[in-house]
């Protein structure tokens, strides 16, 4: 006889909360062109109009990001590749890339942020140099992302804090009222709701009205998080993994992160005015993984295009 009875994913029975299907309504998700080259059809896996961003990891090549953009794109999605100041060398490159993503695969929308390398390629070092460019506005993007950090950033805040962070946050509002696209805060990933309300809330009172856009953490390993989790310097929320960790019931099953996602969906329905405007998807456990969790966790906001 078992010592452990677990329950087999199979086995449970599933039910998608009004709550939760309304707060996952337009998700995003992220990939990288070798991910991306794992799945054979996204349309099987994505809803109608995701937003796909696509990661720029230092060392891939400019023309396999535009290819995997252009991919996408045929497919019928609005893709957002990411723009990391650190790693472009010059104002040249950086609209050379503009009019690779444009003039190949209709790209007009774009995530800014400093890019975790510790020295810089060349003149850039913060998403801020980009936005001053003007470069985007010139080519008529309609959408500017920049990055967000409901813990805070050890590369922005060596010592601690939000002080860095939250000028940063505050020149990029002030950037929004002079620019002609639309903008938003895409957040790096967390795992307790307090926090991530606490944050916004802050955000909020501090004059920001730029809709925040939540970073979650896919369905993965539990071993897998902690490690993505310690490499992005996330902070108080880790201890929830930690906790998990020590329960032997839960060790060996996969994190999913219906809770967290459950909390702000509920958080939100009561706060029709709370500041997370939408869900954006780090899929640590891989895309198809992570997708297959909105399908069965999000109702109508899960289907995919051939579901």
């Amino acid at each position: 006889m078992a010592l452990l009875n677990f329950k087999r994913k199979t086995d449970e029975v599933r039910t998608t909360s009004p709550e939760v299907e309304a707060f996952l309504q337009g998700y995003s998700i992220e990939v990288m062109p070798r991910t991306a080259a794992k799945v054979e059809d996204f349309r099987a896996l994505l809803p109608a109009g995701t937003r796909v961003y696509i990661a720029h990891i230092e060392g891939t090549p400019i023309e396999e990001m535009v290819a995997t953009a252009k991919r996408l794109a045929d497919d019928g999605y609005p893709v957002m590749p990411h723009f990391p100041a650190r790693i472009i060398k010059d104002a040249a490159t950086l609209e050379n890339w503009i009019a690779m993503y444009q003039g190949e695969a209709g790209v007009d929308q774009a995530l800014m942020l400093a890019g975790g390398v510790e020295t810089p390629h060349g003149d850039f070092d913060s998403s801020m140099q980009l936005l001053e460019t003007g470069l985007f506005d010139k080519a008529g993007f309609k959408r500017l992302h920049v990055a967000g950090h409901p813990e805070g950033n050890k590369d922005i805040d060596p010592t601690g804090g939000y002080a860095n962070v939250n000028a940063a946050l505050e020149w990029k509002q002030d950037f929004s009222q002079r620019t002609d696209a639309d903008m938003a805060i895409a957040t790096q990933f967390a795992f307790d709701a307090k926090p991530i309300i606490a944050w916004a809330d802050g955000v909020k009172a501090a004059g920001i009205d730029i809709p925040i856009h939540i970073g979650i953490a896919g369905p993965a390993k539990l071993q897998t998080l902690i490690k993505f989790a310690i490499a992005c310097g996330v902070g108080p929320s880790l201890k929830v993994l930690q906790k998990r960790a020590m329960d032997v019931t839960k060790l060996l099953l996969p994190y999913e992160p219906n809770d967290i996602v459950t909390e702000l969906a509920n958080h939100k329905a009561v706060n029709p005015d709370f500041n997370i405007d939408k869900v954006h998807f780090f899929p640590l456990g891989g895309i198809k993984t992570n997708a297959s969790w909105a399908i069965d966790n999000g109702g109508a906001s899960g289907t995919p295009v051939n579901g």
